[in-house]
């Protein structure tokens, strides 16, 4: 029998062949780097000399870039503006090979962007541009049907809310309606919409701080072992019932995952990580691995084993960062060498 390992990096090599739609909140991150010597006469604040600028992906965007990133076929829905803003978004996103075929471009709304501005790597402000997306009922309706009649070809769905107004229940309606019919995998990145309905939800992937706000409870101190962490168990119940999906995966930071169903104990999956230098844009990378791996044919712990070691590779990187297949397979090869083991589920 195949090692646990080698069975996992087959996975990974599976992943080219998926075909993944990422549905939610497009936003452009805008980068500002410079260097601080003075302070400003006109208020005590740094004055910052700017060198150069960066654009990257944010929110859903982000998800889908680190999909591509692991080697998955990626395709982008959401609604940007027509401004500079939105042309640079999908500019750095057709340099990460994403397909934006599907974006709606509108002209009613402006493209959300964060402005960070650092001097020395030490952020100094951030500066957001952000409208609640509002649509006519035409336009979102059309939008919706758009999603519904492209569903069916994919091999799995982001369902990725960063609360902005692109994800309502009409959205997961359409989504719902194609997935369930062709076995599709859904997976959700929930951020403050706690009042879906998601029927046949495959998993939903809050990090500890959103599970206790989704669930209506005030967040508690986390206990050093998740499995004995009743408030957080508490918060795992109300979710998987409320939700009623497959399962429930909840990052925990460097504390790693914990993985409730309803059918099975709850696991800890404890993280793997080398080292611990930034945990910023981690879960975009868990839920596309995750995505991609119950894609590939895994069941959902050996995905969630898998989407660990994915964290393990972006927490070792300073800002948000994402893991590329040859990364993760690079990995692998270190934790055999290690002896750790992975669990070989499906």
């Amino acid at each position: 029998m195949k090692n646990d390992i080698q069975w996992a990096r087959s996975l990974v090599g599976r992943f080219a062949r998926q075909k993944i739609m990422v549905i939610g909140d497009m936003m452009l991150d805008r980068y500002i780097y410079g260097a601080a010597t003075r302070i400003s006469p006109e208020a005590p604040v740094p004055v910052v000399r700017v060198g150069n600028e960066k654009n990257m992906p944010g929110g859903a965007a982000n998800v889908a870039r680190n999909v591509c990133a692991l080697g998955g076929r990626v395709y982008m829905r959401g609604v940007v503006g027509r401004d500079a803003a939105g042309d640079d978004l999908l500019q750095v996103l057709k340099e990460d090979r994403v397909c934006t075929r599907g974006v709606l471009r509108y002209a009613g709304i402006h493209t959300t962007v964060k402005t960070r501005i650092l001097a020395e790597r030490q952020q100094v402000v951030r500066v957001d541009w952000e409208d609640r997306l509002l649509l006519p009922a035409k336009v979102r309706n059309a939008f919706c049907a758009g999603l519904f009649s492209a569903v069916r070809s994919m091999s799995g769905v982001i369902i990725a809310d960063y609360a902005k107004g692109t994800i309502g229940q009409d959205v997961v309606n359409a989504v719902m309606r194609s997935a369930r019919p062709n076995a599709i995998p859904v997976a959700l990145d929930p951020k403050e919409n706690d009042n879906l309905k998601l029927p046949g939800l495959t998993v939903a992937t809050p990090n500890r701080k959103e599970a206790f706000a989704l669930a209506r409870l005030p967040e508690q101190p986390p206990r050093a072992n998740p499995l004995k962490d009743q408030p957080l168990l508490q918060v795992a119940a109300i979710l998987l019932n409320r939700w009623k999906p497959a399962f429930l995966l909840i990052t925990l930071g460097v504390q790693g995952m914990l993985l409730v169903s309803r059918n099975r104990p709850p696991r800890h999956v404890a993280t793997v990580a080398r080292e611990v230098f930034d945990v910023s844009g981690a879960g975009d990378t868990v839920i596309a691995t995750l995505l991609l791996a119950l894609s590939a044919g895994a069941d959902y712990e050996a995905a969630a084993e898998l989407a660990n070691c994915a964290a393990g590779v972006v927490v070792g990187k300073l800002g948000t960062a994402t893991c590329t297949d040859r990364e993760l397979q690079d990995y692998l090869d270190m934790l055999t060498r290690t002896g750790v083991k992975t669990s070989r589920r499906s």
